[in-house]
């Protein structure tokens, strides 16, 4: 039997983890380089070599080395465990790992644990028809998209909330611990809760450079290092060397020391209820870039330097040298003594690896669809507000929302795969009756004034808008439901994280053994015409443009113009599943226009026609139509039209609601876009269309331009005229106004501008009455503000 080495490995273990760990490095390496001869079983020539070499090799031995040890400590503890792959294009790692485990043949079975499926696996890599270079959805047991910095920590903490067996373990690469993002994300120890959640270990690898430049922490003195990884309320395990027997002995006994520590904290919280925060570890884990790589490439210095980032030897084809160098490089972890004679793994490199759903590429929790349960939605009825006539009343759309969102976190209290997310703004955003079934989550100390701290609670809120995200991809992607509430002018702080969620969706739609998820659902609320008291800064209505120029079947936008509408669009959001719905409601008081039952049938319509709302007969075709989308440019159209059955009795206008902003788009663009005959009833082709629009005008025309009513279409909407101001000034600076309404119809119906050219003046009169008014008053016009339907 063999004798021990250090206080964790024996001998035996030591060699087994070192084969695995040289099997995989030659499997990354072979993946950037070699598309024929796979085993080297001869010479490698140029024609072995792809035509194009891509890929990272600089971050993949470090990977490497800790895939192979967590492999180790899952197989001896039994423990489910996921890994977040930070460092951006560390794909051929995790692929060579997967290959190894046997998760990636049984995903993929064209690619065999053989000679041929080795092949397979290094000519897909970074190839025409093949595989991305970072870990990506096609990589199984991912629920990272690396090729993005700065996520994976937030990831790991939103996979592990209300996961209390799972053990997430993230490496983050020094580059990405630069990020804001990330950064930030080193706070969620502080709402992580040892009862209910699993446990997040952080392994921050500093190989020392970025693409080409040296790395901040891995630059840091290592006390100064040590007090900022302490500062954040961690316990630091150093890991550091480039000797590889040394390596793995150390990092072996500091993952087994990281997860004894895990074990008494979670046993004490979950045992004695011990109310102090815990101190949980992290590992740093030191060592070169590009480790076992070429040393010296033409003379210049490679491993250990950033010219290892990428491919340390690129003219393998065209220089003998690099060719003599590559070959000498992959012969040195010995394929011979790592494989069999039909290319499988030997039983040693495979020691360390556990089984099953146990295997870092198998576990159901990064497949999280296999997790999803259906979430028990109230229906909306149960909050539906009255509504005996249109615009008969007024609620906050959101406050009514509070109290469904707030039955809902009650209804999943036991099962607990629902949370809520924003940025400090529940509260503010008028959802605070979900605090009466779940508080907010906090570890850190509470003061007696604090309210609504909780710590098991699941509604979850940090001023950071990157970490919000972060955790309710973690949480969904492992199964879990959620909604995300932010200010609306805020939520562009998220667009690149957004980017890569839909990408992930779209992608994973195209993978049978992918299981859909939850969808990602924001509430944009105090949105830009109800940010009249915060000015400027707060009005911005544009993260609905960038949001459909995404892949449309994933992206949908809901923009319901009243409460009873609200609470029928999130009954279908929350229900939903690999979508990104972005939904744009407003907090302040709303006329209610629909019963609930007239609510469901317009939202499942998309848009539809108000007949109550204009003054067209069925004897003879509209005018004009009065088209809106949005709480506030509903409100004004309806105004408009209010003004427009007084002044204009003869007219016949047509006023259409626009839920779905996709309704727009033709069938061809978007699963919910209208054919073209259903379009064309409600627009009629000929037909002036006066569009009052939330957001960007050019967004509805972009979406419509080949409706046959585009050269009729003129559209209102934001158009940066903000400021701090009264509610109406908001609509009046922009041009969105109801008396600017009726004079866009008097300029468009032909024959108006002469026989209604005194309406036209009255309603330029009162707008310039306005103007006077509220620079007077500070308020706006009493007629404004006390306007109902119908006037």
């Amino acid at each position: 039997m063999p004798g021990p080495v250090g206080e964790t490995l024996t001998s035996r273990e030591l060699d087994g983890l070192d084969a695995h760990w040289r099997a995989a490095n030659y499997l990354a390496a072979g993946q950037i380089y070699l598309m024929a001869n796979p085993l080297l079983r001869e010479p490698l020539r140029p024609a072995h070599i792809k035509p194009r070499l891509l890929g990272h090799w600089g971050t993949s031995p470090g990977l490497n080395l800790v895939h192979t040890h967590l492999n180790r400590v899952v197989k001896a503890r039994g423990r489910p465990t996921i890994c977040v792959w930070g460092p951006g294009h560390g794909g051929p790692a995790v692929l060579a790992n997967s290959w190894l485990e046997g998760s990636y043949s049984e995903t993929y079975p064209s690619v065999g644990r053989d000679t041929a499926g080795m092949e397979a696996l290094f000519r897909q890599f970074s190839f025409p028809g093949g595989v991305p270079s970072h870990v990506a959805p096609e990589t199984p047991g991912s629920l990272h998209e690396g090729g993005e910095l700065g996520y994976s920590l937030a990831h790991a903490y939103g996979a592990a909330l209300d996961n209390p067996a799972l053990l997430v373990a993230c490496v983050i690469g020094d580059g990405e611990a630069e990020t804001g993002p990330l950064a930030a994300s080193w706070h969620g120890n502080k709402f992580l809760d040892p009862v209910h959640d699993g446990a997040v270990l952080p392994i921050l690898h500093l190989n020392g450079y970025k693409i080409a430049n040296p790395t901040l922490l891995a630059r840091l003195p290592d006390d100064e290092l040590d007090h900022l990884l302490r500062g954040y309320g961690h316990d630091p395990l150093y890991v550091t060397g480039d000797d590889p027997r040394t390596v793995h002995t150390a990092m072996a006994h500091a993952l087994d020391t990281a997860l004894d520590r895990v074990a008494e904290i979670q046993d004490a919280a979950r045992g004695k209820g011990g109310s102090e925060r815990a101190r949980w570890p992290v590992i740093v884990l030191r060592t070169p870039k590009g480790w076992t790589g070429p040393a010296l490439v033409d003379g210049l210095p490679v491993e250990g330097t950033w010219r290892a980032h990428q491919v340390p030897l690129p003219e393998v084809r065209e220089n003998p040298e690099h060719l003599r160098q590559l070959e000498s490089w992959l012969r040195s972890y010995r394929p011979e003594d790592l494989f069999a004679a039909d290319g499988s793994p030997v039983e040693q490199v495979l020691e360390c690896v556990p089984a099953g759903s146990l295997r870092l590429g198998s576990a159901p929790y990064s497949n999280g669809g296999l997790l999803t349960r259906d979430l028990p939605v109230p229906p909306p009825e149960r909050y539906a507000v009255p509504v005996e006539s249109p615009g008969s009343g007024t609620h906050e759309p959101t406050r009514v929302l509070g109290g469904m969102l707030e039955d809902l976190m009650r209804a999943t209290a036991d099962r607990r795969d629902f949370r809520v997310v924003g940025p400090d703004e529940t509260a503010s955003n008028r959802l605070q009756d979900i605090y009466r079934a779940s508080g907010k989550a906090w570890q850190s100390s509470a003061l007696p004034t604090d309210e609504h701290l909780d710590r098991h609670g699941r509604v979850m809120e940090i001023l950071s808008e990157h970490v919000c995200q972060g955790w309710l991809e973690g949480y969904l992607l492992t199964g879990r439901h959620g909604l995300f509430s932010c200010y609306e002018a805020f939520a562009h702080i998220v667009d690149s994280m957004v980017n890569q969620h839909i990408k992930w969706l779209k992608v994973s739609a195209a993978l049978p053994w992918r299981r859909p998820v939850p969808s990602l659902n924001y509430l944009l609320t105090s949105h830009v015409w109800r940010q009249d008291h915060n000015g400027f800064s707060h009005q911005d209505p544009g993260f609905v443009d960038h949001i459909l120029n995404k892949s449309p079947n994933v992206v949908r936008v809901y923009l319901p113009p009243d409460t009873n509408t609200l609470l029928s669009v999130a009954e279908h959001v929350l229900k939903s599943r690999e979508y990104v719905n972005v939904v744009v409601a407003g907090k302040q008081p709303c006329f209610d226009w629909l019963s609930m039952a007239e609510a469901r049938a317009h939202c499942a319509r998309g848009l539809g026609i108000w007949s109550w709302a204009g003054t067209e007969d069925s004897c003879r075709a509209p005018d004009v139509v009065l088209a809106c989308a949005g709480d506030v440019p509903t409100q004004e159209v309806l105004a408009a039209a209010s003004l427009l059955r007084r002044h204009l009795p003869t007219l016949a206008v047509r006023v259409v609601n626009v839920v779905d902003m996709t309704r727009l788009l033709p069938r061809a663009a978007h699963p919910h876009g209208m054919n073209e005959l259903e379009f064309n009833a409600v627009f009629p082709a000929d037909t002036p269309v006066i569009f009052a629009y939330h957001g960007y005008p050019w967004l509805v025309h972009r979406l419509a331009y080949r409706r046959a009513f585009h050269p009729h279409l003129h559209v209102r909407g934001y158009k940066e005229m903000g400021t701090t101001t009264t509610p109406f000034d908001m609509v009046v600076r922009n041009d969105l106004d109801r008396f600017r309404l009726v004079m866009d119809v008097i300029d468009r119906v032909p024959g108006l501008a002469v026989t209604a050219a005194g309406v036209r003046q009255s309603m330029a009169d009162i707008r310039e009455h306005h103007h006077r008014w509220i620079r007077e008053h500070g308020s706006d016009l009493p007629e404004v503000v006390g306007w109902k339907w119908p006037d």
